[in-house]
């Protein structure tokens, strides 16, 4: 019997959210860069680089956090997972929250805002549930970031509803920052049984352990650092805490170091997403204590570099496990992962000062190879995650 596609999605949260991340984050930064070129055709109150920045933290990074959270927590927790109208609610509520950043429209504010709330609400309830039901505190972590999430994204839409655009701009900020504190949690998560994996492919011992202390030191000084921002402590105080913060991705990226398997593109890539978190962060504290060179350059380091990659791991990861294909990528993905790294470089190092422009419009080159890392995902993935007969195999 033919299973119908919506069914095929809507069994696990990844099979719907993964390729709508992918597409969103391939999309929005071409159309903003190329067709736009930087100032969105109903944006008049609410200024194009705020929407810019609102739609990548809670467009591309929300639905992939919807997919991964909707997956990973009922595996953790041996719980029941969301599936079929549940799902498709979540993904309706994720893309009436896009409608009014697509455009710039802030008519259509009060009603994106209302979905993203929604939606971001459902997950912390989700999450509650599971922890109460299952008396499990193993998800309490990750629902305590996406309440800070949400409050940052409250105040930030009710910053542009009123056109306060220095606190939207500091909300936003927030709340990228703490979408970094989520990254080393999912970091933390997925990279000791990667790793496992690769370096036991028969999965009957466990020889990467590390130190439990050390497991959540990225997200644990991520938060630090956050707390002395809102406590408006000084430039050079928050410079040291951002710097410290960083440190704590960087030792998430040598725990990569394995021997010969370093060199698995599984492995490298959790590592880069890492480094590229830790050297955005560093450098962000650096500016803060009299470097030659903005804020701005190194946020998008990280959170282009960092993130991008983090999320290509997981879309890549997660993606082949749950249909039950294991480790082992195609070029393609290799590819995109190679894509992405070049697109943060090329938007955040020239602004730095540390290479020359690339030809061509302002911020071109890097939008398109950031649109083509997420495309060649799309299009290596897409055929399992449509697939029926994966549901079999996941289930087997």
């Amino acid at each position: 019997m033919t299973v119908p596609l919506h069914r095929v999605l809507a069994d696990e949260g990844f099979r719907i959210f993964f390729p709508l991340a992918a597409l969103h984050a391939a999309l929005w930064p071409f159309l903003w860069v190329a067709v736009w070129s930087f100032n969105l055709p109903f944006a008049q109150a609410v200024p194009s680089g705020l929407w810019h920045a609102h739609e990548m933290i809670f467009g591309a990074w929300g639905a992939a956090l919807i997919g991964f959270m909707t997956t990973a927590a009922p595996e953790w927790t041996n719980s029941a997972r969301p599936r079929g109208r549940v799902l498709w609610g979540l993904a309706v509520l994720w893309g009436v929250g896009r409608l009014a950043g697509l455009l710039g429209a802030s008519l259509l504010l009060p009603l994106s805002a209302l979905a993203d709330l929604a939606w971001i609400s459902a997950l912390v309830c989700f999450l509650a549930r599971i922890s109460w039901r299952y008396r499990t505190a193993r998800v309490l972590s990750f629902m305590g970031w996406i309440v800070a999430l949400g409050l940052a994204g409250a105040v930030a839409r009710w910053a542009m509803l009123v056109g306060d655009t220095g606190l939207a701009s500091t909300a936003l900020r927030v709340a990228g920052l703490v979408f970094l504190g989520l990254l080393g949690l999912a970091l933390a998560r997925i990279t000791v049984p990667v790793t496992n994996v690769v370096l036991d492919p028969t999965e009957m011992t466990t020889p990467f352990r590390p130190h439990p202390g050390r497991l959540n030191l990225g997200s644990g000084l991520v938060a630090l650092a956050l707390a002395g921002e809102l406590a408006g402590l000084s430039p050079a105080v928050t410079g040291f805490l951002w710097i410290g913060a960083g440190a704590g991705f960087m030792d998430r990226m040598a725990e990569g170091f394995v021997g010969r398997e370093f060199f698995r593109a599984e492995i490298m890539v959790l590592m880069a997403a890492s480094g590229f978190a830790g050297a955005g962060l560093i450098l962000l504290g650096a500016a803060r204590l009299g470097a030659p060179w903005g804020e701005v350059a190194p946020l998008h380091l990280a959170l282009i570099g960092g993130l991008g990659l983090g999320v290509l791991a997981v879309l890549a990861v997660a993606g082949r496990f749950h249909t039950g294909q294991g480790l082992g990528l195609h070029w393609r993905t290799k590819l995109a992962f190679l894509l992405a790294a070049a697109a943060a470089l090329l938007r955040a190092l020239p602004e730095m000062g540390w290479m020359p422009w690339p030809p061509g419009p302002l911020h071109l080159l890097p939008a398109l190879c950031w649109a083509a890392a997420f495309a060649f995902w799309l299009v290596d993935y897409w055929p399992a995650l449509s697939d029926a007969a994966t549901l079999i195999r996941r289930a087997g």
